[in-house]
């Protein structure tokens, strides 16, 4: 069975809307956890236009499994392992972008991403790296002693013609089996929907799905728990 980790970013944002106390965050979290979900995924963001201090802490309390999505950006690494989430995701962050572009220039930021890694495996915490399906990114992530990458399924997602979006699944196919071979164990996310997450599903290298919005988006019409529950039981039919 694939895991499924979900994103409650965007209860955040509904509730930043207005600075007030709800939604709550880790309250959508049990939830989605209660539903089935593997892990929770928040990302804490330099300018801390969702998630907040508080939030991170509380869930690091509460929930079975965090995956703290993150710059390598010094505050942001020293909340992490003072934290200690069971995982961390480093992620490429502009201000102005709405959510997160692309992958991260692994290569192009070797030294300082390897840093990065060699701090938060220090304190016990498990690292990925949120990357493009690009080969040349992999084999740098391996270099850096991350245990996982994240790939980007943004373009794939995105696509708008079959044959777009079979360009875009062999890229992720080949990049998967190229993390496997170099013991990188393999997980997939960013734009992921009801809609096109089956094809994702049927790669055997990918271990785990991480979806947000879409969830969210879904549970506003249905709840939490309902919605987590299609997306589990989509996963499991098309594996």
């Amino acid at each position: 069975m694939v895991r499924l980790g979900v994103n409650v970013d965007h209860v955040a944002t509904v509730r930043q809307a207005r600075r007030a106390p709800e939604p709550d965050p880790p309250a959508a979290a049990l939830l989605a956890q209660r539903a089935g979900a593997d892990s929770i995924i928040v990302h804490l963001r330099e300018d801390r236009r969702h998630i907040q201090d508080r939030d991170v802490k509380l869930l690091k309390k509460k929930v079975k499994r965090l995956n703290l999505e993150m710059a390598v950006a010094k505050e942001i690494l020293k909340i992490a392992c003072e934290v200690r989430p069971d995982q961390a995701t480093l992620v490429p962050e502009k201000r102005r972008e709405l959510t997160t572009e692309g992958g991260l220039d692994v290569a192009g930021n070797l030294e300082k991403i390897s840093k990065a890694v060699k701090r938060l495996k220090k304190k016990g915490i498990f690292v990925s790296l949120f990357i493009d399906p690009d080969l040349k990114q992999v084999i740098a992530s391996a270099e850096t002693g991350a245990q996982m990458v994240e790939l980007h399924t943004g373009c794939y997602a995105e696509a708008k013609s079959k044959k777009k979006e079979d360009k875009e699944l062999k890229r992720i196919t080949m990049a998967a089996q190229k993390a496997r071979k170099l013991s990188l164990e393999v997980s997939a996310g960013h734009g992921l929907t009801y809609q096109n997450v089956s094809r994702i599903v049927k790669i055997p290298e990918i271990e785990e799905l991480n979806i947000g919005h879409n969830i969210i988006a879904r549970a506003v019409m249905v709840g939490m728990k309902e919605a987590v529950r299609e997306m589990l039981d989509l996963i499991k039919r098309r594996r």
